[in-house]
């Protein structure tokens, strides 16, 4: 990770909330020629590092927070038609013990990641310190999302993954995958050697007890004396390839952002993965999915939400109309015949 990018990411989201992009204005009908992301409403902002889940006829999206944020810490919102938003809360009220003891001087929870198995909603989370692969992945349960269910109770189950300074990998940025043999993987990693996966235990979704295989995906080499910038991993499987996307470039850097997604595929989960032109990740390569416009730049940190027969992009991106805030975007994913996916910003 780059030294400065967590000042950059909490300056990002309290200019976001401070400014009030939240304008609690819900959308008017469509027009044709509208795209989803025209049609946003509602609180889309501050929005960083987005996850998203469905559970029954509603939409949950949660996000990056710090400690002295408005919003707090796993802020939380909801929607029923993936178009108009409201805040729902946090989802902690202060950094666990555990963690502000395994990385002293953490302030915020970030780039958190949801998945449903076992009976309960499983959303993972990392804490670490600016600049450093200090870091350390956590995970809180809970059976429902329903907050007027009696079974609704959040319950932190503390450290999953740490990377320390030794180290060349950093444990923030995790993605959970089942892959087609029903097998547990943790996707993670930022800057540093790039992308690893880690076997997990599927009846805990923590790795695997004296299992210490840890596989490399994806990478970045280095520009002398700057960070190698790949980071944000996020897997699914479609049609026997696993697609891996990941964020490349700089974000937290408001309308100078420079993040965009890319995508590479393997036949195995465990790679190697290689982007259309056969390219490997493990190379620096990929093919480009997404790419800022004139208003809505750096977008990535993405996550792919699969509803139905659907499949979007969820992201976020900073509005250079509105002051450069880190701000919600969902874009329909389109497959070309070659089995590529196609997204509009």
């Amino acid at each position: 990770m780059s030294v400065h990018r967590r000042d950059l990411l909490r300056a990002s989201l309290f200019m976001g909330s401070t400014l009030g992009l939240s304008t609690g204005v819900w959308a008017s009908a469509a027009t044709p020629e509208q795209s989803l992301n025209d049609r946003l409403a509602g609180d889309l902002s501050p929005v960083h590092d987005p996850c998203i889940v469905k559970q029954g006829d509603t939409y949950h999206l949660f996000c990056t927070g710090q400690a002295h944020d408005p919003t707090g810490l796993l802020p939380w919102r909801t929607s029923k038609d993936l178009v108009n938003w409201k805040l729902n809360g946090r989802v902690f009220d202060e950094i666990p013990k555990w963690a502000q003891d395994a990385v002293p001087g953490t302030r915020g929870m970030w780039a958190p990641d949801i998945a449903y198995f076992n009976g309960l909603y499983h959303l993972y989370y990392s804490c670490s310190r600016f600049g450093s692969n200090h870091s350390v992945i956590g995970l809180v349960t809970n059976k429902t999302l329903d907050r007027a269910s009696k079974d609704f109770k959040w319950e932190d189950r503390g450290l999953v993954v740490k990377s320390e300074l030794e180290d060349d990998f950093n444990a923030i940025d995790s993605n959970h995958l089942i892959d087609r043999e029903g097998k547990h993987w943790l996707c993670l990693g930022s800057f540093w050697s790039g992308i690893k996966l880690f076997p997990l235990d599927p009846a805990t979704g923590k790795p695997i007890s004296n299992d210490s295989r840890k596989y490399s995906l994806a990478r970045r080499p280095a520009p002398e004396n700057a960070p190698a910038a790949i980071e944000a991993p996020f897997l699914i499987e479609r049609n026997g390839y696993y697609y891996l996307f990941t964020s490349f470039d700089y974000c937290c850097r408001g309308a100078s952002s420079s993040y965009y997604v890319v995508v590479g595929r393997s036949r195995e989960v465990t790679g190697p993965y290689v982007g259309r032109d056969g390219k490997s990740q493990m190379d620096g390569y990929g093919t480009v999915v997404i790419r800022g416009n004139r208003r809505f730049r750096g977008p990535g940190h993405q996550a792919i939400l699969r509803d139905g027969d659907r499949d979007y992009l969820v992201y976020h991106a900073y509005d250079a109309e509105l002051d450069g805030r880190a701000t919600l975007r969902i874009s329909p994913i389109e497959w070309t015949a070659d089995g590529w996916p196609v997204v509009q910003s």
